[in-house]
């Protein structure tokens, strides 16, 4: 999952939640944005680059992570206190197949979050039923959703489904989405412009030196995509065909996109996958080194950078499970 923000004047307040689950089960990570009304004001003091990262303690998690230890605790209330303003949450990887994560979703508060904008960045549930349970709870506790798909939303596995391929699910996904009153196109509130982008991995995304020095199973062994996910035969993992396929999905939106850009002092784009490869670890660090391969798009960079023109400001939780404070040519990314 990847959120980028550009701001010509604003103060961002960022807490991450998650939980390690048992081994078998899936690590959901979370963040929320809150912006305050004070801050969408050009005449307010401007944000520098590294203000975020001096509000996150991450040393105390990155030793949590080290023991083992790690919890996700409840969402907390806003740190502007009782300050009047657009919040937005984000949530990513929620994977509401397995029951822990469901029951999470379903233990969030019905109140307290009904003028707030929750920003769901992909991978929600494997099976449909789950997908429209998950989105409809959501949507009964904020009152804006917006989403995109990610990979694990569109594998087709399950018997009984009404869906013959990955392209009649993803249709029938933003259909529900539509019917549901969740977003899956640009919009602005308050002055703040959202874009969803929808997009999809490529192998050549991966430009750094194999590791040649152990084995490593093919793709096509470890990653479930290759079999679970079914696409017409022109489109393909292995090449760029299914990344332009969904980057295409977003021209569609240029017209409003430019208006954002032209009446917006604040835009927040958000997909489920990575733009640049320096945003996962290197392969050395890595339990699956081929991982690069399956989690990023450069179409996503070049949409991002016309966007926003240059990358100013970015916040970053990645679907592949890791946690990172990274910065490069102005972005900050987590």
């Amino acid at each position: 999952m990847f959120i980028h923000r550009h701001s010509d004047t604003q103060s961002v307040r960022l807490r991450s939640l998650s939980q390690r689950f048992s081994s078998d089960q899936k690590l959901s990570l979370h963040m929320v944005v809150s912006i305050a009304p004070y801050c969408l004001s050009f005449s307010q003091q401007t944000c520098h680059s590294n203000y975020i990262s001096k509000h996150i303690a991450l040393s105390k998690y990155r030793r949590d992570i080290r023991r083992g230890c790690l919890r996700r605790p409840q969402i907390l209330p806003s740190t502007l206190g009782d300050a009047v303003g657009l919040r937005v949450f984000v949530l990513s990887d929620l994977h509401t197949d397995y029951t822990e994560n469901m029951e999470w979703v379903k233990c969030l508060p019905t109140v307290g979050y009904k003028n707030d904008v929750l920003i769901v960045a992909g991978d929600v549930a494997e099976t449909y039923k789950n997908f429209i349970v998950t989105m409809s709870l959501l949507k009964d506790r904020f009152e804006h959703v917006l989403y995109v798909p990610g990979n694990h939303d569109l594998w087709c596995r399950h018997e009984g489904e009404i869906y013959l391929d990955s392209h009649q699910k993803l249709k029938k996904l933003l259909d529900t989405c539509r019917g549901l009153g969740v977003q899956t196109s640009p919009m602005v509130l308050d002055g703040l412009g959202i874009i969803p982008l929808f997009s999809w991995y490529h192998e050549s995304f991966d430009r750094e030196e194999e590791i040649t020095s152990i084995h490593v199973l093919p793709l096509e062994m470890a990653c479930k995509d290759f079999k679970a996910c079914k696409w017409s035969k022109e489109l393909s993992n292995g090449d760029i065909s299914l990344a332009l396929y969904f980057d295409a999905m977003n021209e569609k939106n240029q017209s409003v996109i430019k208006e954002i850009q032209n009446t917006c002092n604040q835009i927040i784009t958000f997909s489920h996958f990575v733009p640049r490869q320096e945003l996962c670890p290197e392969k050395r660090m890595l339990f699956y080194p081929k991982l690069p391969k399956i989690i990023g798009s450069d179409c996503l960079e070049f949409r991002i950078r016309y966007i926003h023109n240059s990358l100013t400001s970015a916040i970053m939780i990645s679907y592949n499970l890791f946690l990172l404070l990274w910065e490069q040519e102005g972005e900050e990314c987590i």
